[in-house]
């Protein structure tokens, strides 16, 4: 890195300008150069960063700066939060995939879908990999801030692929394609979720889209023609509302690759909730949650401690660490956790 005078010659044009804006000399002139060339230092680290690690940098700027917004808290049901779908494409003809979590449990079932070119009954096999959770997460959240089952998907989900931080491009690899499929996958699933509440056990069985009528655009700037719509099931939607995770969408979009580092954070985010004195967590226990697909338990450590290290930059205040014997949770200040609580709005006084 080039010292002050150097730096000073190689300023970017906007912060040149405010440099100017501010003078060189007189009153404060001082302070402001010494401002202007810690954000042009910034910016000349960032640029040197690989792209995943520049967006887990800014994201880790954002949090700290930024409070959570309404529009930012997003939803998921608890169980998914705590047992995922798979994380890569499973072989073609599997059509279950069981996960556990404690008492908690989730089995997905391919089921089958329409295809609407040739009227036949197609299966088109079990969600999976990042692009699934956060379809879910959308649908999910959509259905909580309408108040209704009935979700219209066509704008939205356009809106959504780019608030992630994806081109909205056609083409058999483009991005509405690759989401196609994973929406296709979800709506024809079955799925059985086992919950334990402490004293009693639940199982509901369950399709989760109930109705599915969609049609995506091949071209990204051409508009969905007639209404899209999914409708989900009652019995999910009931549940969903019992058992919403809330998370914050700015920390999905920086994970928005990696399906076991999503799992991480949901899970985590769930979690960390119910400490309420240090708890220590195995690497065997480690390995049956996050560790699918992964045969050697040195490779899961060397990978789980790699995800676990990405995300701690982004939340350095993250109430957890991970040590020789497994990862150990601590009680959390609210303000530390994901997502933080709401603020209580306060009572208006009425007047007599």
């Amino acid at each position: 890195m080039p010292d002050d005078d150097n730096l000073l010659q190689f300023l970017d044009d906007d912060l040149r300008a405010e440099l100017e804006q501010w003078g060189r000399h007189g009153p404060g002139a001082g302070v402001m150069r010494d401002i202007i060339l810690e954000k042009q230092r910034k910016r000349q680290a960032r640029r040197e960063m690989t792209p995943v690690r520049r967006r887990r940098d800014i994201a880790r700027e954002t949090l700290k700066a930024d409070m959570l917004r309404d529009a930012d808290r997003y939803h998921i049901h608890s169980v998914l939060a705590m047992c995922g779908l798979p994380y890569r494409r499973p072989d073609d003809g599997a059509v279950e995939y069981i996960q556990r979590y404690g008492k908690n449990s989730l089995v997905v079932a391919a089921g089958r879908l329409q295809d609407p070119e040739s009227g036949q009954m197609v299966r088109p096999g079990l969600p999976y990999g990042p692009k699934a959770r956060l379809m879910m997460l959308h649908i999910c959240t959509e259905a909580l801030r309408s108040g209704s089952p009935e979700i219209h998907v066509g704008d939205s989900m356009s809106a959504f692929i780019r608030e992630l931080g994806f081109p909205v491009s056609g083409g058999k690899n483009g991005t509405i394609s690759l989401f196609k499929e994973q929406i296709n996958r979800l709506a024809a699933a079955h799925m059985t979720i086992g919950l334990w509440d402490g004293e009693h056990g639940l199982t509901l069985n369950s399709k989760p889209i109930e109705e599915f009528s969609i049609w995506f655009p091949k071209n990204p700037n051409q508009r969905v023609l007639w209404p899209s719509r999914l409708v989900l099931e009652d019995k999910f939607f009931k549940s969903l509302k019992r058992h919403a995770l809330p998370v914050d969408i700015r920390v999905l979009r920086t994970f928005a690759n990696s399906a076991r580092q999503i799992d991480i954070i949901l899970w985590l985010a769930y979690r960390l909730k119910q400490v309420n004195r240090p708890y220590m967590l195995t690497w065997e226990t480690l390995r049956e949650q996050f560790g699918s697909g992964i045969a050697e338990g040195f490779k899961f450590k060397q990978s789980f401690k790699s995800d676990f290290a990405a995300i701690s930059e982004v939340f350095p205040k993250l109430p957890a660490k991970l040590g020789d014997k497994g990862l150990q949770l601590f009680p959390a200040d609210p303000k530390d956790l994901f997502v933080p609580p709401r603020k209580a709005k306060p009572k208006q006084i009425r007047s007599v």
